[in-house]
């Protein structure tokens, strides 16, 4: 089963690949875990659940990962555009981790809101990652 820090690091890689979501982020806005003092806005990566599916034909895992996006911007423009970027990188995307096979992303779920208690836009981003190990 590839491990949860192994895609998060696949993902963050492909991330910090986009030029475009580097300006929108300011450049280092790609965060395991804030900060207290993190600058806005930035990216986290929230929690990750594994599920094994072995059929005994194929030795396949299914995971689910989360990003959070966080942004003090006015108004909720500054995290759409974050999440639409971060989007249009990975929906769909197939990423190699290390020498276990190809593991595809799907968009799952995505939510905008803000949150009043902290004063920040939150924008949520859950994709499926399925790895297909090579035999």
């Amino acid at each position: 089963m590839t491990a949860p820090g192994d895609l998060q690091q696949a993902l963050f890689l492909r991330l910090k690949g986009d030029a475009s979501l580097s300006a929108l982020l300011g450049g280092a806005g790609l965060l395991e875990r804030a900060a207290d003092n993190a600058a806005f806005p930035y990216v986290t990566c929230g929690q990750t659940s594994a599920f094994d599916w072995d059929t005994g034909v194929e030795n396949n895992d299914d995971q689910l990962i989360t990003l959070h996006v966080w942004s003090k911007a006015q108004g909720e423009a500054e995290t759409l555009a974050i999440m639409d970027a971060i989007k249009a990188r990975l929906a769909d995307a197939v990423l190699v981790i290390g020498p276990r096979g190809q593991t595809r992303l799907s968009l799952e779920f995505t939510e905008a809101r803000y949150d009043e208690e902290l004063l920040v836009h939150h924008g949520l981003l859950r994709f499926r990652a399925l790895t297909q190990e090579n035999a």
